[in-house]
């Protein structure tokens, strides 16, 4: 039977080009425009800006607001329409294929002044949306402006190149002749391929806000990435800015991007926020986790990474207030990659020093000349962990497991590692090896880890929040730890529900 009543929004329906770009439902962009001054959809004068427009879905959702807002001011809805895409709407499209979709999405024309056009005062086709083919500028193999690999973005014309105008320029502010704007607004792209093995990808969605910072507008919104809050390649420095920045008012965090972004997976999940030029003080921070909604009010900036469960926070407070071992964390002693100088695809030898290679692989042979052990952990016992042990799942809305008997090891003195392994802890003996084991498969401990854990992969800064202890020494048990760090009962139900039971088959580990 053939539907006749069903009319959906086409911006609902979109299809996204790339992971990277992800156009945003129009749903979302409600939410967004809702923490935003009621007042500004009655100001004449107002002036959005939406610097990365993909769909036109921001600038189509304000004139709705403005249009019922301005009634009063300006009853004749030809002169209304008029005046609000002339002189307060402005966009900047990222391809020139998005320029065409948010000119029809806002406009209903493609072309700003065609004989379609809702506003019949523009007087050039692209109307106050612009797009211009932007070049990258190459500088030693990357991008000046946006570190784009050279490799990978210097391709032939009939390409697209990714070289955003918003950001490849030193003075954003020519783009619209020095307009000042109140309120800008979007949906920047998340990432740019790298060169190399495996194609990895950068972030660039942190260079829109810092330009768009430089605009100085009233207010400032945009959806991204929650990775920020605690990793990301590149991201110390503007993590390190957004969290003292106290005009961020408001973060709209959700653990899951299929609650806003439905059949798009983003790794670490996101979230928006508002940043407000003239009112500094905390911020009220929302947290959605399998849709049950928690709001805190706190400074951004009381541990260097965000933490986004406003219920960890007095638990981390409690284990750091002990002050073990003088205050040292594991991330102090966790090895980096590599800890022996030998990669992932390193070649088993016939013979030599004694190997741990990927899991299906196992205990091979490495040549003595190929490997390094400048931190002196050769010959001892040693705690192997995957560098990705949650591999597979980026929901971390759901419970997570992190370390097992089957995804780590023992290696004793005189066998190494390669980079599919990262070294824990290194010890004199196997029983405090073993013990130190017990330690990290608790579910406390796991839990301090989860939560500076924002993709598969966990390096050893994501250790900073669990105790290093001088000496380990029995069994290690959620029963001890809560004890000695003072949980209540309350605490350690909410880390029972975040954290896995690891289903260990030797009962000599386990945690419950």
């Amino acid at each position: 039977m053939i539907k006749t009543n069903y009319n959906p929004d086409v911006l609902s329906c979109l299809v996204n080009l790339s992971s990277d770009e992800v156009f945003t439902p129009p749903g979302l962009a409600n939410q967004v425009l809702d923490l935003l001054p009621k007042e500004l959809w009655t100001n004449k004068d107002a002036k959005f800006l939406d610097p990365v427009s993909k769909s036109g879905v921001f600038l189509r959702e304000i004139a709705k607001r403005l249009m019922v807002g301005l009634k009063k001011q300006i009853p004749d809805p030809q002169k209304r329409i008029n005046h609000i895409y002339l002189d307060q709407l402005y966009g900047i499209a990222i391809t020139e294929l998005t320029s065409l979709l948010s000119r029809r999405s806002v406009y209903c024309s493609k072309i700003a002044n065609g004989k379609y056009s809702v506003c019949g005062e523009f007087t050039n086709e692209q109307g106050n949306i612009l797009f211009e083919r932007i070049e990258h500028v190459w500088n030693n193999g990357n991008c000046k402006y946006c570190s784009a690999s050279q490799e990978v973005y210097d391709r032939d014309e009939l390409l697209e190149t990714h070289a955003y105008q918003f950001i490849h320029t030193d003075k954003p502010d020519r783009i619209f002749k020095n307009m000042k704007f109140d309120v800008i607004i979007g949906n920047p792209p998340y990432q740019l391929s790298d060169a190399g093995h495996g194609r990895s990808a950068g972030p660039i969605y942190h260079k829109f806000i810092q330009q768009a910072k430089k605009l100085n507008p009233r207010y400032l919104t945009m959806i991204i990435p929650a990775r920020w809050f605690a990793g990301g390649k590149g991201l110390d420095e503007f993590r390190e800015t957004m969290l003292n920045d106290k005009r961020i008012r408001k973060i709209i965090d959700f653990e899951n991007s299929n609650e806003v972004f439905p059949g798009v997976d983003v790794a670490g999940g996101v979230c928006y926020f508002l940043w407000d030029r003239d009112n500094e003080g905390l911020c009220e921070v929302t947290n959605f986790h399998n849709g049950q909604e928690v709001k805190s009010t706190r400074p951004l900036n009381e541990f260097s990474i965000l933490v986004r469960q406003s219920q960890a926070i007095p638990i981390i407070r409690k284990v750091q207030s002990k002050n073990e071992n003088g205050g040292k964390r594991l991330s102090e002693s966790v090895s980096s990659r590599k800890p022996f100088g030998l990669p992932t695809n390193y070649n088993p030898k016939k013979s030599g020093i004694p190997c741990w290679f990927i899991q299906k692989i196992g205990l091979e042979y490495a040549d003595k000349n190929d490997i390094s052990d400048e931190n002196k952990l050769l010959d001892k016992w040693k705690l192997l962990i995957p560098p990705a042990p949650i591999a597979g799942q980026t929901d971390f809305s759901k419970p997570v497991g992190f370390y097992y008997d089957g995804n780590t090891r023992i290696a004793k003195p005189g066998e190494c590692c390669t980079e599919s392994w990262v070294v824990a802890g290194a010890f004199s003996t196997e029983k405090e090896a073993t013990s130190f084991k017990s330690y990290l498969f608790t579910k406390t401990v796991r839990f301090l880890l989860l939560q500076t854990v924002v993709s598969q992969h966990v390096t050893k800064e994501k250790f900073y929040f669990i105790p290093e202890f001088e000496k380990y020494e029995g069994l290690y048990t959620d029963e001890i730890l809560i004890k000695r760090w003072g949980i209540n009962e309350e605490e350690w139900n909410y880390i029972d529900s975040k954290i896995k039971s690891i289903g260990l088959t030797n009962n000599d580990y386990a945690t419950e």
